[in-house]
């Protein structure tokens, strides 16, 4: 396996747009390709690029052990009566109404949200869909940049309305009310700023 990544590292990588070897300072800005374009370039999808090598390896006895082996990504989850909570989003099958309440291992593709994977110690369990992305492809990637753009709006909000406040408060309180005059309280102190009005 490491002789495998060593050839990548020195045959193919460095040809690539943005390469940035280890101890490159910045090596994440350096980036010039995403996984898309890499995929595009190749001119092949990735099964056709695969058996194009002639190559057969020994393959897992079913799809769920070949996703249990790629999908590294692994967290751990309780379910819900409405299904499983990760990355804000709500996933459902059928099969998870049995087992409420219990923790279980899902499994996920960052290159696509749409669905996890749910296993249990005895092993699989199902694969669970979101509603909101069923039919799409969302990254996680894409998830994070828009829950921060989202939060980041949410704050510029925020500072704008208390700016706001902070003026009329600032308006409210340059004129004394009619008919009162300022007289300064010393007893909380030189520093003080609270001011007291007798009426005339």
């Amino acid at each position: 396996m490491e002789r495998i990544f060593g050839t990548i590292n020195q045959m193919c990588l460095p040809a690539l747009p943005g390469y940035a070897p280890r101890g490159t300072p910045d090596r994440a800005g350096q980036a010039r390709l995403t996984l898309a374009e890499l995929d595009a370039e190749t001119g092949l999808a990735p099964q056709q690029r695969w058996e194009a090598g002639a190559f057969i390896p020994r393959m897992p006895d079913s799809l769920e052990q070949l996703d249990l082996l790629l999908l590294t990504v692994a967290k751990p989850r309780k379910i819900h009566p409405d299904g499983i909570h990760f990355q804000g989003l709500r996933y459902l099958d059928p099969v998870l109404a049995a087992y409420v309440g219990d923790t279980v291992i899902i499994r996920y593709d960052p290159r696509d949200m749409a669905e996890i994977r749910v296993f249990t110690g005895a092993g699989f369990l199902c694969r669970a869909i979101c509603p909101e992305l069923a039919g799409t492809t969302v990254s996680l990637k894409d998830i994070t940049a828009a829950r921060n753009a989202r939060r980041r709006g949410l704050a510029r909000g925020l500072r704008e309305r208390a700016s706001v406040v902070d003026r009329l408060l600032g308006a409210h309180q340059e004129q004394p009310p009619p008919g009162t005059s300022e007289t300064s309280v010393t007893a909380a102190g030189p520093s003080s700023r609270l001011k007291l009005y007798r009426e005339e």
